[in-house]
């Protein structure tokens, strides 16, 4: 099973390892679309134009600091990516504190989209940097559109004829959607919060607790062992795990969509 990440936007300080090595990094088909984006990204960031910089990234004027740490990309330590994002879905996740063996699956199976790299697995040693996917930079231009045309090879290679487990959000989903025989066998989901109002149950969309129950949902599956062959033993996982699972409608052609329903949370 190839499981499928957002990055975070929250992320370790600093790196406490070598310099960034593209060459060491997985899916190594992806490294000169790796270097032409970090080629682009340290040359705007520390071109000294701030306005256009933070104009391209789409960052705050507070934010400023983020172009000084993304100028030093090439020399800056690194960390794996286990230990460098650190927002909700992957504080929820802790895979610091995962079995060995649910480590090892984890290590194997997930793959983390980004603006910067593509993706990563948790392995990769990468330096803290700001790349969101909505970025525009001078040669790349949009990065989802860049990286739509450059990831499609390598994550076809990585899902290889396994199931896909996708919770990555809208804009990283968009740079990879899987067709044909790959959608039948990718899974993706939407956490939905079911409370009671006036004696009827109420379901909404959840965006904080959305992360929260993703990085839960994956540390459950590895710690349980699962391992399933197909999109339907994803689902049959998630409902041993007790989780409420209703599955929706999806076009011919289109990954099957999930629906979790939690009422806690």
């Amino acid at each position: 099973m190839l499981i499928l990440l957002p990055p975070s936007e929250g992320k370790a300080d600093a790196g406490t390892g070598r310099r960034l090595d593209l060459a060491r990094l997985s899916l190594p088909e992806l490294t000169a679309a790796r270097e032409e984006v970090l080629a682009a990204l340290v040359a705007l960031s520390g071109a000294g134009d701030e306005e256009a910089a933070l104009a391209g990234l789409g960052l705050s004027p507070g934010q400023r600091g983020e172009l000084r740490r993304n100028a030093r990309l090439r020399v800056a330590a690194t960390a794996p990516a286990e230990r460098l994002y650190t927002g909700v879905l992957y504080e929820a996740l802790d895979v610091a504190t995962l079995p060995p063996a649910a480590l090892r699956a984890a290590r194997r199976s997930v793959l983390i989209s980004s603006g910067l790299w593509g993706a990563v697995r948790l392995t990769d040693r990468i330096p803290p940097y700001r790349c969101p996917i909505g970025a525009r930079l001078p040669g790349p231009g949009a990065l989802s559109a860049f990286w739509r045309r450059a990831l499609a090879p390598a994550m076809a290679g990585a899902a290889g004829d396994g199931p896909v487990l996708d919770l990555r959000s809208g804009a990283y989903a968009a740079t990879w959607a899987p067709r044909g025989a790959a959608a039948a066998r990718t899974v993706t989901v939407r956490v939905l919060h079911e409370r009671e109002v006036d004696g009827a149950p109420v379901r909404s969309v959840v965006s904080h607790f959305n992360k929260a129950t993703k990085g839960r949902l994956v540390r459950d599956l590895l710690t349980a062992g699962a391992r399933p062959r197909t999109a339907d033993g994803i689902v049959t996982a998630l409902r041993d795990l007790k989780y409420t699972v209703e599955e929706q409608p999806a076009p011919a052609g289109r990954p099957r969509q999930l629906d979790v329903v939690v009422t806690e949370l």
